[in-house]
């Protein structure tokens, strides 16, 4: 397939306007294709040649103009219009397109709940030409009016109000000029919940099976979601600009969620079939109010190229979390930021494979590498970016610069230049420069405190590392009574630290704080280390400390601190050990646990030390159990029995629970926790193949297949391993999420002999796999099928050759740099701390 430059989208867009396209689904005529017809007018500013692009099974007729043209000219996914004239044209297209199962084009899913089947459309970049043909680049915007004929039973939903005229026909609303990959339908059976707000329909759909699950959480979504759109028309002057605004939990999606005008598409799992935290409910209100930021910032006004997908997703982000914020009862979103989103970015930043959050024009060459950069740099440090410049700004002046930028470029497109530029309006601040301290340039700096004390007074100095200009907020605490751990805030101050320098010293009277916090609040975009009284300090009262995102900073000191190779991971541990079990703030128990339990245990120990260091994770896993036995907490109890199945190295007591049905005291084994145990069990080898057999009778759903499928993989016997490793990378027939089941079933570091023969075979075969199925996959091969137990240097040799060597797609091979990259840094850690 051929991939679009930026070079030919510049062309293109230099000789043709599009205005309106006419397309005709039809869902009625099999299992395997559905018919698409469309029509295109646009207009060509002079003579030329040209091509629109398309992925069909069968490509039946194409006229231009009503000239018939030889369909035998598509040529990979590009069909000729050459001779074009100048002025008004219109081009036909009958093609037969393939429903997908990798979650791209039209995915098609049939419930094996009940056997309804469902279809929905996410043509992100380049996926609209699975779907009808187009003039696929963003910055060609046109109107789009989409007919669909499906069964008389089911319901269309689309980008406008969806009329059903009879007999299966259903007209979609004309939409206002929006870019090709924002076009959306959602197809099938659907359970409705529906209400209006502000003159305009809102509605959630799922499939039928999960409606009563749905049924739990419709007024907490419709909630969230009416709350986040009453703040965003506060915060922003253009008022919604589409006429409808429908919210669809689709089955096997492959992002969180996708900012579709008027239809958004979320992965349904946020339909929650079992009991989730107070923390997962507020990352679903996160993504909610996301979404519902790009109505505005994506949507109305869009980028002109791939290069700029970092602006659309760190203002959602950003935007995301701070609205939920204000409008929602969830008022601790930066914390869970902190400690569970952040990191994200961290680590993408510290890798080879790092980038500008803003990258130069020449780096995104084509659509293929814009992919690539949908990363923890686009999101997590793009928001935490603009959170800065927030700081450094001032809201008001902020907002009134995106004001500025959505008023001159609604139903159009922009550039960061545009940006930076409507921002400058609103500020006498130096916008520009730091544009490019901030958004040109890669990497993490490092804040490190050092304390002088006199007799009346103590100075702080920071010594910066790195390249930007960081406004922060330094906060000290002493103990409340001398003798005790208990720690009260003392002063808080705030800080510049200027990009070429270290910041001026700073002198406040009294004796020196036990404890010194730099980067309070996690307004910058920065690591931080803590001065040595202040880590011994941090070590003995962690917990104490007043506020949770303070918390999260210093946790996520440790945490930098152990990846670079500055603190044992046996330290962290303990750290967390005699902290969490006193910790308050649920978003920093699971950031602090899944840090612990997937990288510590996971990878930073050696196999000799791995039960020890899941002996202490299920220590304090208990701690917590028992701390919540009165039933107070049940977000805690249930974080913590989830991370004690994880990390159990026996397997008599959680066999009881699963047995019995429930953890003494509570909570009930639901189908999560019921899947999780039996995996760890599968894994130790105290469950068999009638086990999961008996437990998919017990949950055929979809999620049942899927546990079924990763248990399968996890059996520890060869012949299942081949098995698994047959399904992975033989047979092809897999869908995006049971591919990914059985990938992270197959590697388990309690199996490594066992697994050992596949780790070579791994990397010739994710090659070959990738050629096949094309990015999903390759991105979940890359992602879940990775040997990422194997941490040794035969893996690194293995993969290193491999990179060097072999002819990969650029997704698996952005996958394997990162990945190779964290195994290095595993070994790293592990030597550095090596007895």
């Amino acid at each position: 397939m051929s991939v679009l430059t930026r070079d030919e989208a510049r062309t293109r867009a230099q000789l043709i306007d599009v205005h309106r396209y006419t397309v005709a689904l039809d869902v009625t005529t099999g299992s395997e294709t559905f018919d698409s017809r469309t029509v295109i007018h646009f207009t060509a500013h002079t003579a030329g040649d040209t091509f629109v692009e398309l992925k069909p099974a069968t490509l039946r007729a194409i006229t231009l103009d009503g000239e018939r043209l030889d369909p035998a000219a598509l040529t990979e996914n590009r069909y000729p219009l050459t001779g074009l004239t100048p002025g008004e044209h219109e081009l036909r297209v009958d093609a037969d397109m393939r429903y997908s199962r990798t979650g791209e084009g039209m995915h098609r899913f049939t419930d094996p709940t009940d056997g309804e089947t469902y279809l929905y459309t996410q043509l992100f970049m380049e996926d609209v030409q699975r779907v009808f043909a187009a003039f696929d680049q963003p910055d060609l915007k046109a109107v789009f009016e989409v007919s669909v004929t499906a069964p008389e039973a089911w319901t269309v939903l689309g980008n406008g109000v969806a009329t059903h005229t009879g007999e299966g026909h259903w007209t979609l609303a004309p939409t206002p000029l929006v870019s090709t990959y924002l076009v959306a339908v959602a197809i099938g059976p659907w359970h409705s919940v529906r209400t209006e707000h502000a003159g305009i329909p809102f509605g959630i759909h799922c499939r039928r099976s999960l409606a009563p699950h749905l049924a739990e959480d419709a007024d907490e979504i419709l909630d969230i979601t009416l709350a986040c759109f009453d703040r965003y028309h506060e915060k922003f002057d253009e008022p919604y600009p589409f006429d409808s605004y429908d919210q669809a939990f689709v089955p096997e999606f492959n992002a969180g969620a996708m900012e579709n005008p008027g239809l958004v598409t979320f992965r349904d799992e946020f339909i929650y079939r079992s009991a989730v935290t107070d923390t997962e409910r507020q990352t679903r209100g996160m993504v909610i109010a996301h979404e519902m930021a790009h109505m505005w910032f994506g949507d109305l006004v869009t980028l002109a190229w791939w290069d700029d997908i970092w602006l659309n997703e760190s203002f959602a982000e950003y935007m995301g979390y701070q609205t939920l914020a204000e409008a929602t009862r969830f008022r601790g979103t930066w914390t869970d930021f902190a400690i569970g989103r952040k990191p994200w970015g961290y680590d993408a930043d510290q890798r080879p494979t790092t980038h500008p959050v803003a990258p130069a024009h020449d780096a995104v060459p084509d659509t293929a590498s814009a992919m690539l950069n949908f990363d923890g740099i686009s999101y997590a440090k793009g928001a935490s970016a603009l959170r800065q410049l927030v700081a450094w700004l001032g809201e008001k002046d902020f907002l009134a610069g995106v004001n500025h930028h959505i008023t001159r470029h609604k139903y159009a497109n922009a550039t960061l230049a545009d940006f930076v530029d409507n921002l400058a309006r609103a500020t006498d601040r130096d916008v520009h420069a730091w544009a490019d301290a901030w958004l040109r340039t890669t990497g993490v700096d490092t804040l490190t405190p050092a304390v002088t004390t006199t007799s009346t007074d103590w100075t702080l100095t920071v010594t910066h590392r790195g390249s930007r200009p960081h406004h922060i907020a330094v906060a000290t605490y002493d103990h409340d009574i001398a003798g005790t751990e208990r720690l009260v805030a003392r002063d808080r101050v705030e800080l510049d630290v200027p990009a070429d320098g270290d910041a001026a010293p700073t002198t406040l009277p009294g004796r020196r704080p036990a404890l010194t916090v730099l980067n309070d609040a996690d307004l910058s975009y920065t690591k931080i280390r803590l001065d040595a009284a202040s880590w011994d300090t941090a070590l003995r009262a962690l917990s104490t400390i007043p506020e949770p995102l303070t918390r999260a900073v210093v946790w996520n000191a440790a945490r930098d601190m152990v990846r670079d190779g500055e603190l044992a991971p046996a330290a962290y541990l303990e750290a967390a050990r005699t902290h969490l079990p006193h910790e308050s703030d649920l978003a920093v128990v699971q950031g602090v646990l899944a840090f612990a339990t997937g990288q510590i245990a996971g990878r930073y120990t050696s196999h000799e030390q791995r039960p020890a260091a899941l002996a202490t994770i299920a220590a304090l896993c208990r701690d917590l159990i028992r701390r919540t036995e009165d039933g107070t907490d049940p977000g805690l109890r249930l974080t913590a029995v989830r991370h004690f199945i994880d990390t159990a190295t026996q397997p008599d007591g959680i066999h009881d629970w699963y047995t019995s049905g429930h953890v003494p005291g509570g909570p009930e084994l639901d189908p999560e926790l019921r899947w999780r145990t039996l995996t760890r069990l599968t894994v130790l080898g105290a469950a068999h193949e009638k086990d999961i057999a008996a437990e998919l009778a017990r949950d055929p759903s979809a999620t049942g297949q899927e546990g079924a499928a990763r248990c399968r993989a996890a059996l520890p016997q060869a012949e299942a391993k081949e098995a698994a490793w047959a399904r992975l990378f033989e047979q092809d027939d897999l869908s995006n999420y049971v591919f990914t089941a059985v990938a992270q079933g197959f590697w388990q570091p309690e199996q490594a002999d066992l697994v050992a023969p596949f780790v070579e075979r791994y990397f010739p075969a994710a090659v070959d796999l990738a050629h096949r199925r094309g990015p999903a996959i390759a991105e979940a091969a890359g992602r879940h099928a990775f040997p990422g137990h194997a941490v040794d240097e035969t893996t690194l040799r293995l993969g290193t050759a491999c990179l060097d060597t072999a002819d990969m797609i650029p997704a698996l091979r952005r996958k394997l740099a990162d990945q190779l990259d964290d195994l290095r840094r595993a070994l790293h850690v592990r030597n550095a701390h090596t007895a």
